[in-house]
Parts: C-alpha cells; sequence; structure tokens
C-alpha cells in the first residue's frame, strides 16, 4: 500500500468536450476537490473500530489519489487519520511507514502509533519513540501520551522511567487528568510499588472505579488485606458505583480475611443494586462461602445460577475440597461433564487434590491420563498436583517422576517434592531436591523450611537443623514460625535429646500448641523415658482435657512398664471425661474397589481366607525372630489371650489380603486412621522380608516404606 503522500506523477489536462459526459463526472475533474474531505476520513474512523481493513485499503486509496498538495506541504490530519486506522486493524509496520514518511507531525501522529505499539505488545518501542518526540520535533507531551507512556512502563516493569513520568505530570499538573491518574495507578500497582500506588491514591483527588479496582487487586494479591481495607472504607465514603471487577476483587478480599460478616454486607449490597451478576461475580461468591466454611451457602449460590461455566464449577469443588468434602467435589465432576462444561487446568488440579484427600491412587491415575489426553500435563498447576496427588497417596517414585518431567517449575512444585520426600521420610532425598532448588535460584518461602526441617529430623542431622533455622532462614528474611519449631522439636527428640527439646520448648518465646508437645511426648515414648513423658502429657491435658491421642501414648506407656494400675487410671479418666478411643480402621484399594478392615473383622466376604492368611504369615516370620509384643496391649488379660488380639490388628488384614489379591511384586498400599502399634510395625518388616513385597502404609504419622526386612522411619514414629 503506498502511503498518503505518495501521488501518481502529474499528468497534462485532457481537453474536454463541449458535451460533458454525465456518466463519471468525478473522473474528468481531478481539480475539483470532492464536496468534503470529512466524509472518507469519516468512514475511515468507522472503518478502524470496526476493524474493516479492506474498506479501509480502499478509502487510502481514494485518499491518494484524490489529494492535492495542500499550502502546508502534507495533510497531516488525513495520515493521523490512516495511522489511527492500521494501528486498529493490527497493521503497525504500515502505520509505521506512514508516520516515517510524514514531513510533519503533530502529537497526535505520535500519541497514534505509540497506542499502536502499546496495544501489540512492544511497549519498550513507545518508550523510543517518546524520547524522539522530546528531542527531535520538540513537541510537548499531552495527557493521552504520559498515560501511554506510563502504561508502557507498566508492561514493561521499567518503574523508575514511571517514577521520572510521574515527577513530570505533577510539576505540569497534568496528574489531574484521569487517563495520567489510573495509569499511575495501574503502573505502581503492577510493578508491586504499593506505597507508589497509595500515595497517588492519597495525594490526588478524584478516582473513577478503574483506579481503585487497580490497586485493591493489587494489594489483594500482594496480601496487603489491612490495606485493602482501607480503600474499601475509602470508596464506601466516596460512594463510588461499583461494577463487577469489584465485587469480584471485594469477595475474594472477603475470603482472603475469611471475614464472613464483610462478606454478607457485600452479598446483601450486591443484591441492593441494579448490577447483573455474572457468572464471574457469582464464582468469587461460592469461593468466599468456600473459604469461610459455610458450603451450604456456596452450593446455594451454585444451584441458583441459571448458566454455569467451568469457572463456577470449579469454584464449587474447591469449595468442597477446602472443606475436607473430597467425594463430593469428585462426584461434581461427570455432573459437570453431562451439562457439556469442558474441564480446564484448574478443574483438574482440584480434582487430583480431592483424589489425594482420599487416598484413592486409582482415580487419581485415572485423572491423571485423563488430563494428559487433555493437553494439561504441561500446565504447571496440574503438575503441581500431580505431584501432591502421587506423595499423598503414596507413590513417591511417579511424584519424582512427574516432577522431574516438569519443564516449569515454581516454588510450590519445589515445596510439593521437599514436603513429599520428607512425609515419607527420605530426609536426604529432600535435602537433596532443596540443594537443587537453590541451586536453580528458586527462593524458598515458609513453606519450603518446613519440608526442610522436617527432613532434617527424619534424618537425624542435629547441626544441619540447627543452620537452617538459625542462620539460612534469617539471611532469607524469613521468621520461623510455630511449624519451624515444631519440626526443631522432632529433631532434638528424633536425637534422643529431650531435656534438651523441653528446655527448648519452655524457652522459646512461642505459643505451642497439643500438636508440638505430643511431638515431644512421643519421642518420650519411644525413647521409655517415662519421667520426662509424664510431666509433658500433664501439660498437654492441661491444654487439651479431650485429646484422644494423648491417651492412648500415656497408656502406651504404662502397660510396656507392666504398670496396669496406671492403664487403669488413665482408662478411667477417659471415661469419666467421655474420651472414647477411635477403633483402628485399615483400608487399601484394589482394582478401583476399596476395602475396609477393623481389627478382630468378620465382616468382610473373604474373612476366613484372611485370618488364615495372616496365619501363615505369622507362622514365616516368627523363625526370624518375631515375637508378639504383647506389652501393646492396654488389658490385663492371658498373655495368649493378648497374642490373639494382636494377630488381627487392621493393617494385619489389610496387608494379607493385599498379598492375597495383587501380583506377585506388586506393592502394597495400606492407609490407616491411628498410629501403627509397634508389633505390627516389627511384625510388618518382616513380612516384607519373607514375601519380597514393597509395602507402604501410611498412618496417623507419616508413611512407613517396609521392604526386605526394615523401614524408611528407622523405628521412629
Amino acid at each position: 500500500m503506498l502511503p498518503c503522500k505518495i501521488r501518481p506523477k502529474s499528468m497534462p489536462t485532457p481537453k474536454l468536450a463541449t458535451a460533458p459526459l454525465k456518466c463519471a463526472p468525478f473522473l474528468f475533474k481531478p481539480n475539483l476537490k470532492p464536496s468534503s474531505l470529512v466524509d472518507p476520513i469519516k468512514l475511515l474512523k468507522t472503518s478502524a473500530e470496526t476493524k474493516n481493513l479492506r474498506l479501509g485499503k480502499m478509502l487510502h486509496a481514494l485518499l491518494i489519489t484524490s489529494n492535492q498538495p495542500s499550502q502546508n506541504g502534507h495533510p497531516v490530519f488525513q495520515t493521523n487519520s490512516l495511522i489511527y486506522f492500521y494501528v486498529k486493524c493490527d497493521e503497525i509496520s504500515v502505520a509505521r511507514q506512514l508516520f516515517d514518511e510524514m514531513p510533519e507531525r503533530n502529537v497526535v501522529s505520535w500519541t497514534a502509533l505509540m497506542s499502536g505499539y502499546l496495544h501489540n505488545g512492544l511497549a519498550l518501542e513507545v518508550l523510543r519513540l517518546y524520547r524522539k518526540m522530546v528531542s527531535l520535533d520538540g513537541l510537548c507531551p499531552n495527557e493521552y501520551v504520559f498515560a501511554i507512556v506510563i502504561s508502557s512502563c507498566s508492561d514493561s516493569g521499567r518503574v523508575e522511567e514511571g517514577k521520572q513520568c510521574h515527577g513530570y505530570v505533577l510539576k505540569s499538573g497534568l496528574v489531574l487528568h484521569q487517563y495520567v491518574k489510573n495509569a499511575l495507578i495501574c503502573m505502581y500497582s503492577r510493578c508491586s510499588d504499593v506505597d507508589g500506588a497509595m500515595q497517588v491514591l492519597n495525594t490526588v483527588p478524584g478516582y473513577d472505579i478503574f483506579s481503585y479496582n487497580s490497586v485493591i487487586n493489587k494489594l489483594i494479591e500482594l496480601e496487603y488485606l489491612r490495606e485493602a481495607l482501607e480503600v474499601l472504607d475509602r470508596m464506601m465514603v466516596e460512594c463510588v458505583v461499583w461494577d463487577n471487577v469489584t465485587y469480584v476483587a471485594i469477595f475474594g478480599l472477603c475470603a482472603r480475611l475469611k471475614d464472613l460478616k464483610l462478606g454478607f454486607q457485600v452479598h446483601g449490597q450486591m443484591l441492593k443494586s441494579d448490577l447483573e451478576c455474572d457468572v464471574f461475580v457469582s464464582s468469587a461468591m461460592v469461593d468466599m462461602y468456600g473459604k469461610c466454611g459455610k458450603i451450604l451457602y456456596a452450593r446455594k449460590v451454585f444451584d441458583c445460577l441459571p448458566n454455569r461455566n467451568v469457572v463456577s464449577w470449579t469454584s464449587i469443588m474447591a469449595a468442597y475440597l477446602q472443606n475436607g468434602y473430597f467425594e463430593e467435589a469428585l462426584n461434581l465432576f461427570p455432573k459437570m461433564e453431562i451439562e457439556g462444561i469442558m474441564p480446564n487446568e484448574y478443574t483438574f488440579a482440584v480434582l487430583l487434590k480431592s483424589s489425594a484427600g482420599l487416598s484413592a491412587l486409582g482415580l487419581g491415575d485415572l485423572l491423571h491420563a485423563r488430563a494428559e489426553k487433555s493437553g494439561f500435563k504441561e500446565h504447571v498447576i496440574v503438575g503441581n498436583a500431580l505431584v501432591i496427588m502421587y506423595s499423598k497417596t503414596g507413590n513417591i517414585k511417579e511424584a519424582n517422576k512427574i516432577f522431574s518431567d516438569m519443564i516449569f517449575r515454581e516454588t510450590i512444585t519445589w515445596n510439593a517434592m521437599i514436603c513429599g520426600y520428607s512425609h515419607h521420610g527420605l530426609g536426604k532425598e529432600a535435602l537433596t531436591v532443596f540443594q537443587d532448588m537453590l541451586v536453580a535460584g528458586v527462593c524458598p518461602n515458609y513453606v519450603t523450611f518446613v519440608g526442610v526441617l522436617s527432613a532434617c529430623a527424619h534424618s537425624c542431622l542435629v547441626q544441619e537443623g540447627f543452620y537452617y533455622l538459625n542462620q539460612l532462614m534469617e539471611q532469607m528474611g524469613i521468621e520461623p514460625g510455630l511449624e519451624h519449631y515444631t519440626c526443631f522439636v522432632g529433631l532434638l527428640s528424633r536425637a534422643g535429646l529431650l531435656d534438651e527439646a523441653e528446655n527448648f520448648m519452655r524457652s522459646t518465646p512461642v505459643k505451642w500448641d497439643v500438636i508440638a508437645w505430643r511431638t515431644l511426648l512421643n519421642a518420650c515414648h519411644v525413647h521409655r523415658n517415662y519421667g520426662i513423658g509424664k510431666r509433658i502429657a500433664e501439660t498437654v491435658l492441661q491444654m487439651d482435657p479431650h485429646d484422644e491421642g494423648t491417651y492412648i501414648l500415656i497408656s502406651n506407656m504404662y502397660a510396656k512398664a507392666r504398670r496396669w494400675d496406671g492403664v487403669v487410671k488413665i482408662r478411667k479418666l477417659m471415661r469419666e471425661r467421655n474420651v472414647k478411643k477411635e477403633p483402628g480402621v485399615s483400608w487399601l484399594e484394589i482394582r478401583s474397589i476399596t476395602h475396609v478392615f477393623v481389627s478382630d473383622d468378620n465382616k468382610h466376604p473373604e474373612s476366613s481366607q484372611i485370618y488364615e492368611k495372616v496365619g501363615e504369615l505369622l507362622a514365616k516370620i516368627k523363625p526370624l525372630g518375631y515375637v508378639p509384643d504383647i506389652a501393646a496391649v492396654l488389658h490385663d488379660v492371658e498373655d495368649e489371650q493378648k497374642e490373639d488380639y494382636l494377630s488381627y490388628h487392621s493393617e494385619k488384614l489389610a496387608i494379607a489380603y493385599g498379598l492375597m489379591k495383587t501380583p506377585t511384586g506388586a506393592p502394597i498400599r495400606v492407609i490407616k486412621n491411628l498410629r501403627m502399634c509397634d508389633d505390627c510395625h516389627r511384625a510388618v518388616k518382616l513380612i516384607s522380608k519373607v514375601t519380597n513385597r514393597l509395602i507402604i502404609v501410611r498412618d496417623a504419622n507419616r508413611f512407613h516404606h517396609f521392604h526386605d526386612g526394615s523401614c524408611s522411619c528407622a523405628d521412629f514414629w
């Protein structure tokens, strides 16, 4: 396409006949202008707005053939209109050609081209043009130019250049223009300069809803929740009319704060307004009620939606997931597909985490295959969910394979792998991943060091734990919290430094919870230090008189010491306080069917064969040194009866059934709701040896990998 200034060479005017032709008068009157060039320019503007490239090119040709040299030498107005048209049609190279061939330009010329580069993602080219505009043409930028330049600083992360522009518009008074204010707010917000954004908001009067949305969204994203509430209060005082984006942001703020009262108020205001509640606002409401623990309200909002998209379905699934209703979240998936809604990467992430919550490895495998077939495997959020799912369902090797195959990893990815290894008792592997994370230049966060200190505890690395807690975390600006200190107590306890662990807890100014004290109590049980154990148990029961786990640990300690009077005392205390021991339940999944076992269970259809298999296994391991640990039985009965109690614990029944029904060499994965007892732990180690099987048991504390007569926990759990 020829630029506007290019015209055909002048040709001699032909002599007209005495009777002019009426069929084409325009062609024979080249010196006569059309009635007005406003009409083609208006059409050109319409072509730009509708992105009608073909019509615009025809108008460009018309302008080329019809224009005559103006008195000033060039029709700047027409060329600016053409630049605007080509910019709107994403023909930025043609717009630049027109611009470069203009002998004279005005501010509109520069603004039109800069706008094109900005909207085509070429922010740095905008900044280059701005410098040329000031230095070469000596033009004074107006508010539109600065709005574009500041937006380019925002897109390119050039906050320093943006601050320079801020200074100029302050001196020139252009900061009072709405375009400039919005651009400054957006620039500081996107560059995570919260102080800069708040300074603009607080010093320059008069803002529209776009400015408030920009600020409040960034404050919420960066976890500046108190400042976000201040902006919300200001919006209420100024009676700013909210739009859909505002409601999505404010519901998100309520969700982050878990402030149900504020959520109710915002919901009520929305109902009173004339706002049309779209699917995004409704999904934000579902998310808010879910995060505030009101799953029934979330479901009510969801059920009232006339139109539901993948965002709505994923939001309600996530609400069920966050409240521990894993099965309900998974049951929504087929209903979503019945409505013809295709899942996206976030949907698969929620479903995979729900499978992890149920320890449903078979279902997780199916979802993995479905996500891969749908093309979402490479999405980092799906990769993270797969690592978490395989870690929590006991397949740590597959979790590591997914992790190793991921092209892009974020902090959550590294944390999932570190914590996964740590939870499986593979401390050295977890620390190796942590070192790889540092080499990759990924910055650890609070969660990372929970996994790292837990890994140190599993590997009994006391000096390394001291270094990570007291030096490395401080160097990285991460303040230790209760979880870190609890891991460190576990590290000292595992190393047998019980006095040091107790002194550390009593001297550290931390509000310790029951879990931390019970960590030390469990160590007293393992190391058979009943003096400290009794003292710690009293502390725990003062904090929570109904903590079932503490009563069981005390009973176990008394039973091991053959102090049956102490066992009777604890059981009496439990009755008085109405504390009931949860029955031991174990389950495993075979061919997508979950089989559940209770101690001394005879309800399973194949219970007689299972009992026979248990007897066969116990007979095989006795020559290897297995002696039933009758001290673990919390009943004062004859020793023979105690052996019967031990023989048919739920995990033994589940493992026996797994050996009966799974192929030779396949790993057996069992889940148990309580802590594994000492006798079962010793027996399963030997069963893994005589059967040459990998047996993975996840109890209430951790994963146990039994193989060839040993366990990954090194007999400390």
